[in-house]
């Protein structure tokens, strides 16, 4: 990848092609984080809906402790979040180039404990599971956060719920028929064909990921998340690497967003 790209993708200043390109980067790691952490503990971390029906159901039989297995989990990402949100907000005002880098990387450090160290704690499940649930849960929450801020709330790398529905609100668009040739433009229904394609690549990109990580976990296991660990690392590197050197580039001081 060439330099400017890789440094326009997670640098301060923002076009709608870098958003949407680490979009699809995320959204694939997110995939696989959530495929393979299945594999590995026998339950999705990005999705906290289920989570949050599943403690709903084990309070309603009163049985307590799955009840605070969930509560810690929605915990863990509500932290993952809030941590995301505190390292964009300090690199904002300490004019940071990394200041959405830094959520990344430290991502990709957790994760690549995980990859060495998992193998080493999977014999212990008492402490392994509950760990592992925390951990991928904090990852999910650092990363959406990440992105929501990122791209002022337009895109989410995890939630796929919302992906989808958006796809079928554009396709409902797509398929009207506006019966009426009088209406102008304002009154008739169109569809948002960029909008469509973007979703549907978030989709597909998730689907990927998960894919490549469940595989990945079947045949490597833990050490496969080492590679996510490093892609977040690649994602990352140019503009931490900008602030450590204290340079600053032109391109960093633009507001406006291009295609």
């Amino acid at each position: 990848m060439p330099l400017a790209y890789l440094r326009g993708l997670t640098s301060r200043s923002r076009t709608h092609f870098a958003d949407r390109h680490l979009a699809y980067y995320l959204t694939f790691i997110a995939g696989a984080i959530n495929a393979g952490g299945f594999l590995a503990i026998g339950q999705y971390t990005s999705h906290m809906s289920g989570i949050v029906a599943t403690a709903a159901e084990y309070a309603a039989l009163g049985e307590l402790r799955p009840v605070a297995a969930g509560a810690a989990a929605v915990l863990l990402f509500t932290l993952g979040a809030a941590v995301s949100s505190w390292l964009v907000n300090w690199g904002r005002r300490n004019d940071r180039q990394s200041m959405y880098a830094s959520p990344l990387l430290l991502e990709g450090a957790l994760l690549l404990l995980f990859g060495v160290w998992g193998r080493n704690l999977a014999d212990r499940a008492q402490v392994f599971v509950p760990m592992t649930i925390g951990l991928l849960c904090f990852l999910m929450g650092l990363q959406n956060a990440m992105v929501t801020k990122l791209s002022r709330a337009e895109i989410r790398t995890t939630h796929v719920t919302g992906m989808i529905t958006d796809v079928g609100i554009e396709l409902g668009k797509l398929v009207y028929w506006n019966r009426h040739p009088e209406f102008d433009a304002r009154g008739r229904v169109r569809a948002d064909r960029d909008k469509l394609r973007r979703l549907s690549l978030l989709v597909f990109s998730f689907f990927a990921g998960g894919v490549t990580g469940a595989l990945g976990f079947r045949h490597l296991g833990f050490v496969s998340a080492v590679p996510l660990a490093v892609l977040l690392f690649v994602l990352a590197g140019l503009p931490v690497l900008d602030d450590v050197r204290g340079r600053t580039h032109d391109t960093d001081r633009r507001t406006t967003r291009i295609d």
